[in-house]
Formats: structure tokens, C-alpha cells, sequence
């Protein structure tokens, strides 16, 4: 049996061990894309999981992939406090835990040099992009029920390699990822020693949330990766696992770039 087949029927049937065995994880943005398949992932190793995002149908679709019994969904905007709050809630009832909080929830509505950027689109994206992720991390460090810091919680946070080499077009996206880089890296050194925070920073992957930057030109943009083509959600997702994991006891204030070796042969995103 192939890897990705065993993986796939971790998730169909759940784990009964894993590295995430008797562990509860929140990932918002959760229901398709990278959100999704760090969802799965975890889920396969044996962790709970409670997935967010803001569309009630697509939900319950991405539910039905996670193991039954040990996953929930909670409708509502990740920037919304009531929402946060009913997550919070909503986990506390089920599991009376949390072990895990990955924040993957972002957006890029605009397109075009920073100097012609709307100012108020601007705020949008550093609110959902920047605060949303710091207002989680306050929200459930804060909780009294879940014990995250007693627990040893760990923080995954979703950066960009737009965020380190400035990329045409994105160029606002990439100042709001370089934000949530020195965010990790500033709440590593806060909440050490009992929560560790890290990040992920990914150069283009196969998602809906960025086919503009590939679809009908993927055999030009991916000429520039040393690896010969785009990331997947499950290559995202698995360097996630490790950094959520115990496996990555020892690292706080990361942020790991997963590229293809895009920047290392002068590209950008």
C-alpha cells in the first residue's frame, strides 16, 4: 500500500494511535484547501478535531471526509469574537481540551501595487490576515476550561513566502504574511516555555484560494521550481503535523518555508 493510500484510509476509519492520540485541535478555515487537508491530517493521527469557516454547506461537505465521531464544525466568521467564543464553547463542551490551534483563515481581494491599493481594503486584510490570528491566540491561551497553556498547546500559523520576496500584484498580501511571521516569532518568545509557536510558509499551492496565480500558465510557473511543480495541500499539511507534533518539542519562533526551492533558485510566488 502506498503512503498517501495509508493516509487516506487513516482518515476514512480514524486512528487509534498516532502522534495526536488523545489530543483536540482547532483549524480555522478548515473547509477545503490547505485548511482542509490539515484537518484530514491531524484527524488521521488520531487527534479531535473542530473545523471553522464561514459557509454552513461546504462545512458539512469537509465534515464528511474528517473520522465520524471525533470531528465537529462550528459556522461563523474567524474574525467574528462571538464566533471565536462558540468555538470555544462548542470544544470545551465536547472535549474539555485543546491541544492544538492552527490558523489558516486569510484573504487577498485585491490585486496591484501597493500604491494604488484602496486604504480600506488594506485594514480588511490586516484584520482577518494579522489580528484575527493574535485575537485566537488570546482568546484560547485566556480560556479557562481548555488549560492550552497548562497543556503545552501548540500554534501553527499560516505565513507565505510572498511575506519574504516581494511578488507582483500581491504585494499588500505578502506585508500581511511577513506580519504573521514576526507575530509567531514574537509570541514564541511570549508564551515560551509552556506554548510553542510556529509557522508555515508556503509558496504557490493547488488551491481554489490561489488558481489566479497558475491556471492556464502552470507549465511557466512551475519552470521555476527546482522540485517541477506546485505544492499540494497535503505537502502543507504534513509539515503542519510535524510542527504541531511532539516530534517538533524543541522548535518555537519557526517559520518553515515550503517552496519547491522556489526562493533558493531566485524565484518568487
Amino acid at each position: 500500500m502506498r503512503a498517501d493510500d495509508t493516509l487516506a484510509a487513516g482518515i476514512l476509519t480514524g486512528a487509534a494511535g498516532g502522534r495526536f492520540h488523545g489530543s483536540v485541535a482547532v483549524v480555522t478555515g478548515g473547509s477545503r484547501g490547505i485548511g482542509l487537508a490539515i484537518a484530514q491530517r491531524l484527524a488521521a493521527e488520531g487527534a479531535r478535531v473542530c473545523i471553522t469557516a464561514r459557509h454552513a454547506e461546504v462545512l458539512d461537505e469537509a465534515l464528511q471526509t474528517l473520522p465520524e465521531g471525533s470531528c465537529i464544525s462550528v459556522v461563523g466568521r474567524a474574525e467574528d469574537p462571538e464566533h471565536r467564543a462558540e468555538v470555544l464553547r462548542r470544544v470545551g463542551e465536547a472535549y474539555g481540551r485543546l491541544d492544538v490551534l492552527v490558523n489558516v483563515v486569510g484573504m487577498n481581494p485585491v490585486f496591484g501595487e501597493l500604491i494604488e491599493v484602496e486604504l480600506a481594503a488594506a485594514r480588511k486584510i490586516f484584520e482577518v490576515n494579522v489580528i484575527t490570528p493574535l485575537a485566537w491566540v488570546q482568546d484560547i491561551v485566556a480560556d479557562p476550561v481548555l488549560r492550552f497553556s497548562e497543556r503545552g498547546g501548540a500554534i501553527v500559523n499560516l505565513s507565505s513566502v510572498t511575506g519574504t520576496t516581494p511578488s507582483p500584484g500581491i504585494g499588500l498580501y505578502g506585508v500581511s504574511k511577513a506580519a504573521v511571521a514576526h507575530l509567531t516569532r514574537t509570541l514564541a518568545v511570549e508564551l515560551g516555555p509552556t506554548v510553542r509557536v510556529n509557522a508555515v510558509s508556503p509558496a504557490v499551492v493547488r488551491t481554489v484560494f490561489s488558481r489566479a496565480l497558475y491556471e492556464g500558465k502552470e507549465d511557466a510557473v512551475t519552470a521555476g521550481y527546482p522540485l517541477g511543480r506546485l505544492g499540494e495541500p497535503a505537502d502543507i499539511a504534513a509539515a503542519v503535523a510535524f510542527l504541531a507534533s511532539s516530534d517538533a518539542a524543541w522548535i518555537t519562533g519557526e517559520v518553515l518555508t515550503i517552496d519547491g526551492g522556489l526562493l533558493a533558485a531566485g524565484g518568487v510566488a
